[in-house]
């Protein structure tokens, strides 16, 4: 994982980090993360080495965590691309319940590339990659 801009974690600034896709080496997860105190705002893409085409605009989503039932918080859909709506809405979920405040999900990422076409197995490991980077750069703000 490389880091472009590490200071900026807790204090509003952007963090911006780039990482490979599982399997798909060609292929980055552009990830760009505020952390406002109050809630996160993360932006993500992805890009090829061999493309300088840009990724349409895809789904943002607004996730908080719910006091009454914590595994499943609430969320709403605040623009809606169909190819990245379920995308981003689990990860906006599964990031609101973790690190426990309101999240900003936008997400254009596309799975066209990877080594297979974008299945499910290749989805589900670009989900978890993007979760464990996410918490891994909140818990170096600790």
């Amino acid at each position: 994982m490389s880091s472009e801009a590490t200071d900026g974690i807790g204090s509003g600034l952007p963090v911006e980090v780039s990482f490979p896709l599982p399997k798909a080496g060609q292929t980055n997860i552009q990830l760009q993360l505020s952390n406002n105190l109050t809630s996160l705002l993360i932006f993500l893409t992805t890009t090829t080495a061999e493309s300088s085409d840009s990724a349409p605009l895809g789904s943002f989503v607004y996730a908080m965590p719910n006091k009454s039932s914590p595994s499943d918080p609430l969320h709403t859909p605040l623009y809606t691309h169909s190819s990245t709506l379920d995308f981003t809405t689990r990860l906006a979920k599964v990031l609101a319940r973790k690190a426990g405040k309101p999240v900003y999900v936008g997400n254009s990422i596309s799975f066209a590339s990877t080594g297979m076409g974008g299945t499910v197995e290749e989805e589900m490991e670009g989900f978890q990659r993007c979760v464990e980077v996410v918490m891994g750069l909140l818990e170096r703000e600790k």
